[in-house]
C-alpha cells in the first residue's frame, strides 16, 4: 500500500440528489474549470456529489465560475 497527501489542494463539492436525474453534471463541472483555466487534479463521485480537488489559490474562482454555470446565484 502507498499513499501521499498533498497540501496545496482545496476541495469544492457540488451536492444533490438531483444529479441522479440530470445528465451532464459531471460534464459541465469539468468543462467549466477548464474554461476558467482550473486544474482539478483528483475528483471523487458518488450519485448524489461531485467533489473536486483544485489548487488552493483557485478555490474561490472555482466556486464562482460553478455558480454561474449552474445558475445558482
Amino acid at each position: 500500500v502507498s499513499w501521499s497527501a498533498r497540501d496545496d489542494l482545496g476541495k469544492v463539492s457540488l451536492v444533490g440528489a438531483g444529479m441522479k436525474s440530470h445528465p451532464g453534471v459531471a460534464a459541465k463541472t469539468f468543462a467549466t474549470l477548464e474554461a476558467a483555466g482550473i486544474d482539478a487534479p483528483v475528483v471523487s463521485t458518488s450519485p448524489i456529489k461531485i467533489a473536486c480537488h483544485v489548487p488552493s489559490a483557485d478555490v474561490d474562482r472555482a466556486v464562482q465560475a460553478l455558480h454561474e454555470a449552474f445558475e445558482l446565484g
